[in-house]
């Protein structure tokens, strides 16, 4: 074949599928291109979809990480571990108060008073419990920061009335102002500072 005729197939060829994508609806001068634009379209979509699901797996997470339900607190344990209803023991993150049941420990100074104020702040009321990064410690209780309905945030405040000091051995999300209670409350000579 001579270049005459390789011409004349291209030409040839190139009528055909004008005709083919006319007789579909698809205008001829974007036949080479439509589709790639409706293929990048659709996969953009694709994209979007995507994202818009892992964000809303992300919120679904987070919201059951920081739930708003509400739970009773039936009793207290001691200064910086409750229990609540339908959770079982709740430890607070972020705080340690002298210790009253420890089975190795005799009650440390300041424990009864700790306790005491934990049992009036939360025991019989309705609490919402806020997790962080670890949801368990190693003697299986729900690690959590308590707030009362009233919004009173209980791990804080007991820091701020000095029956307890910030536990700083591990990191959590409010560790720095706990530290700043903790010394305003050496300052003013607050609780077990006294």
């Amino acid at each position: 074949m001579d270049r005459f005729s390789d011409d004349f197939m291209f030409q040839l060829n190139r009528e055909k599928f004008r005709n083919l994508m006319f007789q579909n609806g698809i205008p001829s001068f974007k036949a080479p291109f439509w589709h790639l634009k409706k293929w990048k379209v659709n996969m953009m979509k694709l994209k979007i979809l995507r994202a818009c699901l892992t964000l809303a797996a992300i919120l679904l997470i987070n919201t059951s990480l920081f739930a708003s339900d509400f739970y009773t607190c039936t009793r207290v344990v001691d200064g910086d571990t409750i229990v609540v209803k339908g959770i079982g023991k709740v430890r607070l993150i972020g705080v340690d108060t002298p210790e009253t049941k420890h089975p190795r420990k005799p009650v440390e100074y300041f424990g009864k008073e700790a306790s005491a104020f934990t049992k009036r702040m939360v025991e019989g009321k309705k609490v919402r419990l806020e997790y962080d990064w670890q949801r368990k410690d190693k003697y299986n209780r729900t690690l959590a920061y308590v707030y009362l309905k009233d919004g009173t945030f209980l791990n804080a405040e007991i820091i701020k009335q000095g029956y307890g000091h910030a536990y700083t051995c591990y990191p959590f999300k409010y560790l720095e102002q706990f530290r700043k209670y903790e010394k305003e409350a050496r300052e003013n000579k607050r609780g077990l500072w006294k």
